[in-house]
């Protein structure tokens, strides 16, 4: 692993709040995420289930962890199971956990191999009433293919029919939208390789680069502080391609006079940062350009006033709506009249500002957390307001990471370019 390890407590901690909410004997599986395949002979990278990891800290595939508080025998009530390694996988794949290495890692006391877990189980779960087992859901998510968790839930269901089976989902989305101290701090060390990833790009951009070189920037500067790469796919559009929201073909010249929008995060130890910016190609904005560039800035910093500890979701998104709807008639994209006449269903703003403010950030980019959980303090939220006139070929989308705390909102992004003036400058000097 790239980073040092992570203080074991964060994970018995996570461990201690999960059962807490299981109902009384109760027994719960979480398996680590499949490897899927590349190509002929290849797996793409691995990355681990983030409900596994909030709960054990292993970062390695072929794991389970079983966790049954009520056992009546004490050596099982938290059990880890890992992939054992041998001689030809330490000279083909290299390193994996030593028992000793994952109790440290954990805080796990009683680890086995993977291949004790089926005579384990069985030993014990007749005597547990009820199983809870683990699934994505993520409101973001729709799978196609019947993944690691979906395959085992049914092998279950065969093997042990009479149980009563419970979802570990709803109270993963409580606990894991409420970032701990240490948690916080990995998103803060991602959000500081981000920075230097976009003053590297402030610097290195000028008419005629490529976007795919800009990329190449960003991850140089990810990986050379020990970031694990990307949060997500990165997206480098530049002129009429910043209409495109999900463009990632990063694969044209930056040309003069246009402005590229950026969306990119570093990944730090599974956490994330996710940040965009806007910045012209040529170092200077254009007074249009700047006029947008400003507006968005405007309903970015009025929308992190409107996060706080009980703000609702729905009633979050309506006012910054509102706050939209104003600089949009201010810029002429829209009219009193058209604002008039709009369906509450789509309002006017909507044309040219088409998605959410705000999402949960934490182990995923897009968070799990409740859509209909008012915020609450530990939260960590983006702000992401952005203006699209395709009939201009202009993008504008400024995001920032927001902490709430009880003192108020941190901008864990605060030291990140954000000015107008400041880019110009930078991009200048």
């Amino acid at each position: 692993m790239k980073y040092p390890t992570i203080d074991s407590s964060l994970f018995t901690l996570n461990r201690k709040n999960f059962t807490k909410q299981l109902k009384n004997n109760s027994l719960a599986i979480f398996n680590s995420s499949d490897e899927f395949p590349r190509s002929g002979d290849q797996s793409f990278v691995f990355k681990q289930n983030p409900d596994l990891f909030y709960l054990s800290g292993i970062d390695q595939e072929q794991t389970i962890l079983l966790l049954y508080p009520d056992c009546p025998n004490p050596l099982y009530r938290e059990v880890l199971f890992l992939r054992q390694t041998n001689d030809y996988i330490k000279v083909w794949e290299g390193y994996k956990y030593t028992k000793e290495q994952a109790k440290a890692a954990s805080g796990i006391e009683t680890i086995y191999w993977l291949e004790d877990f089926d005579n384990i189980l069985h030993s014990i779960v007749n005597y547990a009433e009820h199983i809870y087992l683990n699934t994505n859901e993520n409101d973001r998510y729709a799978h196609e293919v019947p993944y690691r968790d979906v395959r085992f839930i049914e092998k279950m269901r065969v093997k042990y029919p009479l149980h009563h089976y419970e979802r570990s989902a709803p109270i993963m989305r409580g606990l894991r939208a409420v970032k701990s101290d240490i948690e916080i701090e990995l998103t803060k060390q991602a959000c500081s390789i981000t920075r230097d990833a976009f003053i590297r790009v402030l610097k290195f951009t000028k008419p005629g680069v490529k976007e795919y070189e800009i990329e190449a920037e960003i991850i140089h500067e990810f990986i050379r502080q020990g970031g694990t790469g990307h949060a997500y796919t990165p997206i480098i559009a530049s002129g009429h391609n910043a209409n495109i929201l999900h463009y990632n073909d990063n694969n044209q010249q930056c040309k003069e006079g246009d402005v590229i929008l950026f969306d990119f995060g570093a990944e730090y130890a599974n956490y994330n940062a996710d940040m965009s910016r806007s910045i012209p190609v040529s170092g200077r904005f254009t007074k249009r350009q700047k006029e947008v560039y400003n507006a968005v800035l405007h309903v970015m910093k009025q929308s992190v006033k409107l996060i706080g500890e009980g703000t609702v979701w729905n009633n979050y998104h309506e006012q910054v709506g509102e706050i939209m709807t104003e600089q949009l008639v201010n810029l002429g994209l829209i009219s009193l009249e058209d604002v008039k006449k709009q369906s509450p269903a789509y309002p006017a703003y909507k044309k040219y500002f088409m998605h959410g403010t705000s999402h949960h950030l934490g182990i995923d980019v897009h968070d799990f957390a409740g859509r209909y959980t008012p915020f609450a303090v530990g939260n960590i939220l983006t702000v992401e307001p952005g203006i699209y006139i395709p009939e201009e070929g202009l993008g504008i989308r400024l995001e920032n990471n927001i902490l709430i705390t009880t003192n108020g909102n941190v901008d864990l992004m605060a030291d990140i370019p954000l000015e107008a003036e400041e880019i110009e400058e930078i991009m200048n000097s």
